[in-house]
C-alpha cells in the first residue's frame, strides 16, 4: 500500500509537501523539484520560508499557516524561490492535516507554477485597464482619455451631448480644441497638463467652448493615470456642467466632514482618503511619519505604491477595494513598503464611504506600524522556546547526574562490603596462625596458611575486576569492523579449557544477512566471555548446553546467549547487573560478582541494550544488541 501511495503522489502534475506542525517540510513529492529546482534533500527539515522569494521571512510564513489553521484552507500566490532561475509566480494551497483522533498533525501544501497563467492575466488586464478607468460607474458626464501629449484617445456618449461632437469627429485630435482663443493664447491646455503630471491632478471651473462655437462654463477634473508600476500612461478628463455645482459641493462638504472626524478621532496613525478609483486625495502627519511621503509626492497616485511587486502582480489593491465596497470594510495584516524601498508589517483598514444618497464617493484608509511589536513577539517565542530547550537539556542533565550518583552510593557500599570480607577472613587466620604458634601446636598451620592465601587471592581477583570495570568509561574506544563469526570464534577459542573441561555443547547460528558491526574487539570478546563463562559456570552438575543466536534486527545485530543452567529468581533479575552482586555464595559458584556489571557497561558504551530472560530451574537467555556499520 505505501508503494502504491508513493506511486500515486509521483504521478501529479502538482508539487505536493507536508509541513509538521512548525511549518517544517517533511515530504516533497518529484514534482516540487521540478517547479523549484531544489532536490529533495535541499528542502527536508526546512522551514516552508524557505520557498518564498523572501528568503526566511518567517512573519508572513507564520501569518500564512495560522490562515490555514484557521480557516481549514489557505491559498497563497505570489513569488516563490527557484534555485537556478531566482524565482517563479507560484500558487501554494495550505490546510490542516489531522489524524483520526483529531489530533492536528501538520499540513499539506499544493504548489503551482503560475508564471504563463499570470503573464497571460498580466496582458488581459492591461488591454482592459484603459476602458475600465474612464467608463466604469460613470455616467451622464463628458469623460474621454487622454495620451501623454493631450490628445484624445477615447470618447464617450456624455462628451457627445456636452460638447457636441461624436467619436470619429473627436478621437486624435488634441484636447485644447474645447478652449478659448484666450486660453489657448496663454497655453493653458499645456498648463494643465503639466500640473496634473506633477500633482496627480488639475481642476477648475471656466469657460469651455462646444463644437458650434458656443461657450459654457465647466466643471472639468483632469488626471494623471499611471499603471501598477507608477508609470504615467496618460490622462482621464471629466467634464460637468455648472448644474452640477450643487451636489457636487454636497458631496465635497461630505466627503470633508467623514474624513475630519476620523482623523480628529484618532491619533499617531497613518491616515489618508482615496477616490473610488483607489487614487489618494488626501494625506495627514501619521502617513507622512510612517510612510515617509510628502503629501505633494502622494496625492493623485494610486495607494498600490505601497504594495510590493507580487502583490501588485496579483491584483492585491484593487480586490480590497472590492471587498471594501461589498461588505462596507476591508482589514488585514501584511508587508507593506516605505518611500525608501523598506518593508513594513502593517495594520490595515479600508473603510467604504458613502454620501446620503447611498452613492460611493471613496475610501478612507487607515494603517498602523505594527513591526516593532511583531519582532518583540518574535523575539518573546525565540526566547521562550530557547527556555523551553535549555529546561529539557538541564532537566535531562540533572537525571544523568541523579543516576550516576546512585549508582556511586550503591557501588561504594557494596565495594566497602566485598573488599572488607577476604581483609577479615585473611585477618581471622592469620591470628589463628599467630596463636597456634604461641601455644606450640603445628598440626592446623597448613589449613590456615591456605585459607589465608586463598583470602588474599579473592582480594586480589575483587581489585583487578574492579579495576577493570572503573577502566571501562576511561578508555577511548579502538572502534573496528568486526565479522560476527570472527568475534564469537575469539571468545570461544579463549575459553576453550572450559568448554573441554565441562563438556559442553556449544550451538551457533548466524544470520546471513548480517554485516559486520563496527566496535572495539577486545571489550567485546570479553563481554562474550563473560556470558559464556556464566552459562558453563551455572549449571547444577549438569552437561552444559549453550546456543549462541545473531540475528539483524532494525540496524542492529541482537545477540543471544541462552543456556540449561539453574536459571535466576524473578525477584533477583533486576540485581544481576550491580556491581559485585552475588545471587550465590562464593563456595557454591565461585567469582567476584563483576562479569555482568562490566557486560553492562561495555554495551551501554556502544550505544547498545543488554536484558535477559529467565525461569528458575529452566536456564537463562541474556540478550544485547550491537549497531551494525
Amino acid at each position: 500500500m505505501f508503494t502504491k501511495w508513493n506511486l500515486l503522489l509521483d504521478s501529479i502534475a502538482d508539487g505536493i509537501l507536508m509541513l509538521d506542525k512548525d511549518g517544517y517540510i517533511t515530504y516533497c513529492n518529484p514534482m516540487v523539484t521540478h517547479i523549484t529546482g531544489y532536490e529533495q534533500h535541499q528542502l527536508l527539515n526546512q522551514s516552508f520560508s524557505k520557498l518564498n522569494d523572501e528568503e526566511a521571512d518567517s512573519i508572513k510564513t507564520e501569518y500564512v499557516l495560522n490562515m490555514a489553521f484557521k480557516t481549514g484552507r489557505f491559498v497563497s500566490e505570489g513569488w516563490k524561490s527557484q534555485k537556478e532561475h531566482g524565482r517563479f509566480w507560484g500558487q501554494a494551497i495550505l490546510a490542516p492535516m489531522f489524524d483520526d483522533a483529531r489530533e492536528f498533525q501538520g499540513y499539506s501544501c499544493v504548489l503551482r507554477d503560475n508564471n504563463e497563467k499570470k503573464k497571460e492575466e498580466i496582458s488581459l488586464r492591461q488591454s482592459e485597464e484603459r476602458y475600465r478607468l474612464m467608463v466604469e460607474g460613470v455616467k451622464d458626464y463628458s469623460i474621454f482619455m487622454l495620451d501623454t501629449e493631450g490628445h484624445i484617445v477615447t470618447w464617450n456618449d456624455g462628451g457627445r451631448y456636452i460638447q457636441g461632437y461624436s467619436a470619429g469627429e473627436i478621437t486624435g485630435k488634441h484636447f485644447s480644441v474645447f478652449y478659448t482663443s484666450d486660453d489657448l493664447a496663454s497655453k493653458k491646455p499645456e498648463m494643465e497638463l503639466r500640473i496634473a503630471r506633477e500633482s496627480g491632478m488639475y481642476q477648475e471651473e471656466g469657460w469651455r467652448v462646444k463644437k458650434n462655437g458656443s461657450v459654457f462654463w465647466a466643471s472639468i477634473v483632469l488626471t494623471a493615470l499611471y499603471n501598477e508600476h507608477n508609470a504615467l500612461i496618460g490622462f482621464s478628463k471629466v467634464t460637468r456642467d455648472l448644474s452640477e455645482r450643487q451636489r457636487n459641493a454636497e458631496s465635497l462638504r461630505e466627503s470633508e466632514e467623514r474624513y475630519r472626524s476620523i482623523v480628529e478621532q484618532v491619533s499617531d496613525y497613518g491616515i489618508f482618503m482615496m477616490d473610488e478609483k483607489g487614487r489618494i486625495v488626501s494625506w495627514n502627519e501619521g502617513a507622512k511619519r510612517i510612510k515617509g511621503y510628502d503629501a505633494q509626492e502622494i496625492i493623485g497616485k494610486y495607494f498600490s505604491i505601497f504594495y510590493q511587486e507580487e502583490d501588485i502582480l496579483n491584483g492585491k489593491p484593487a480586490y480590497e477595494l472590492t471587498v471594501a465596497r461589498a461588505v462596507g470594510k476591508y482589514e488585514e495584516e501584511g508587508w507593506r513598503l516605505r518611500k525608501d524601498g523598506e518593508r513594513f508589517w502593517a495594520n490595515i483598514v479600508i473603510t467604504a464611504i458613502y454620501n446620503t444618497d447611498k452613492n460611493l464617493i471613496g475610501f478612507s484608509k487607515v494603517t498602523r506600524d505594527l513591526t516593532e511589536r511583531k519582532k518583540t513577539e518574535q523575539a518573546l517565542k525565540e526566547s521562550y522556546q530557547s527556555s523551553r530547550q535549555l529546561a529539557r537539556e538541564l532537566t535531562a542533565t540533572n537525571a544523568e547526574l541523579s543516576a550516576a550518583n546512585q549508582e556511586l552510593e550503591q557501588f561504594t557500599s557494596i565495594v566497602s562490603h566485598d573488599l572488607q570480607e577476604p581483609v577479615r577472613t585473611l585477618k581471622s587466620f592469620l591470628q589463628l596462625m599467630n596463636m597456634k604458634l604461641d601455644q606450640g601446636k603445628f598440626q592446623d598451620l597448613k589449613t590456615y596458611l591456605e585459607k589465608s592465601i586463598n583470602a588474599a587471592n579473592r582480594m586480589k581477583d575483587l581489585i583487578a575486576n574492579l579495576l577493570d570495570y572503573s577502566q571501562i568509561s576511561k578508555n577511548e574506544l579502538v572502534k573496528e569492523k568486526i565479522s560476527v563469526t570472527n568475534l564469537i570464534d575469539h571468545a570461544l577459542q579463549n575459553l576453550k579449557g572450559s568448554i573441554d573441561a565441562s563438556d559442553a555443547r556449544i550451538t551457533v547460528a548466524i544470520d546471513p544477512a548480517i554485516r559486520d558491526i563496527e566496535a572495539d574487539r577486545i571489550q567485546l570478546v570479553q563481554l562474550l566471555q563473560n556470558l559464556l563463562s556464566n552459562a558453563l559456570k551455572y549449571t547444577d552438575d549438569k552437561v552444559p548446553q549453550i546456543t549462541i543466536r545473531c540475528k539483524a534486527e532494525n540496524g542492529y545485530v541482537k545477540f543471544e546467549v541462552a543456556d540449561n543452567g539453574i536459571g535466576i529468581e524473578h525477584h533477583d533479575l533486576s540485581k544481576v547487573f550491580d556491581v559485585f552482586r552475588r545471587l550465590h555464595t562464593v563456595k557454591d559458584y565461585p567469582g567476584t560478582g563483576m562479569g555482568l556489571a562490566i557486560s553492562k557497561k561495555v554495551v551501554e558504551r556502544h550505544q547498545g541494550q543488554i536484558w535477559l530472560e529467565s525461569e528458575p530451574g529452566q536456564g537463562t537467555t541474556f540478550y544485547f544488541t550491537i549497531r551494525e556499520s
